[in-house]
């Protein structure tokens, strides 16, 4: 039976003895219960990070534009960062989305299932919690109930809480692209998830405002409007060989088919427009 990867939020409880907060989800799976954050009066200084080496910098392009670069750091958590690597440079994470997302708290993901069930073929980690704490930007590895349970997917920090210090393997932190991290889509799971277009491992691009990726639904109408433009003009072409060659029956037949087509790629580059409209819309909101 598959466990759900979750992070689980606390409040209230000593730093030293932090209690998980769970209740039953519908699917009969422990899922954690939301009961806000630690505030950032009492939290540590972090430790410094490492010179921004290219070959630790995890970058995340997202399907809602912009990319987030994220200083692994091999020196507190080895074993993971190296799994973080490894998938990258497998291409695993691309077009995987955030699957569980809380406003004020964290964004999830890294599942390739996208329902916080899922996992790489790789084994599980060795739980390696430090002293790195669970600030703004901290990305860490997201597990199940057992320390030693993290395996791909990973959550970014929207907002500090330090109850979850060491008992998450933290492995990084967000250096450029931030702004990026909090409009990724709130929900658990979101209705319209953000997706991963692609994450490497590598120097930060020098422009990290990509624009957002076409969604399905534009890509699909914008698709169908191209190829019925492509038909009408060659229909079109048709038309005007039959004309030249004095066939006017064929040449009138032939133009009203390419009227057709041109009408339709017409209608169909509208539907685009308003699909396009439509997912900036939901991206707003």
């Amino acid at each position: 039976m598959s466990l759900k990867i979750f992070v689980a939020c606390l409040i209230g409880l000593a730093v030293a003895a932090p209690v998980m907060a769970q209740e039953t989800g519908p699917s009969g799976l422990a899922e954690p219960r939301y009961r806000g954050h630690d505030g950032e009066a009492s939290a540590p200084k972090p430790a410094a990070a490492p010179k921004a080496d290219p070959a630790n910098i995890f970058n995340v392009q997202l399907g809602s534009g912009g990319v987030v670069s994220i200083l692994l750091r091999p020196d507190k958590a080895p074993l993971a960062v190296e799994r973080v690597k490894t998938l990258a440079e497998r291409h695993f994470y691309d077009g995987t989305v955030f699957h569980r997302v809380i406003e004020d708290f964290m964004a999830q993901g890294g599942d390739p299932k996208g329902t916080g069930e899922g996992g790489s073929d790789l084994p599980n980690l060795k739980a390696e919690f430090n002293d790195l704490p669970h600030v703004r930007g901290t990305m860490a590895m997201a597990r199940a109930g057992a320390p030693d349970s993290a395996n791909s997917q990973f959550y970014i920090m929207l907002s500090p809480n330090l109850g979850l210090d060491e008992h998450y393997t933290v492995v990084g932190r967000v250096i450029s692209g931030m702004a990026y991290v909090d409009l990724i889509e709130k929900g658990e799971p979101p209705v319209h998830p953000t997706k991963i277009v692609r994450a490497w491992i590598g120097a930060p691009p020098a422009d990290i405002a990509t624009p957002p990726v076409a969604d399905a639904a534009t890509s699909a109408a914008a698709n169908s409007a191209s190829n019925l433009a492509a038909q009408a003009s060659l229909i079109a072409g048709d038309a005007a060989k039959a004309a030249q060659q004095g066939d006017a029956k064929t040449a009138g037949e032939r133009a009203q088919a390419a009227s057709a087509a041109a009408q339709g790629a017409a209608s169909a580059a509208n539907d685009a427009a308003a699909a396009a409209q439509q997912a900036q819309k939901k991206k707003k909101k």
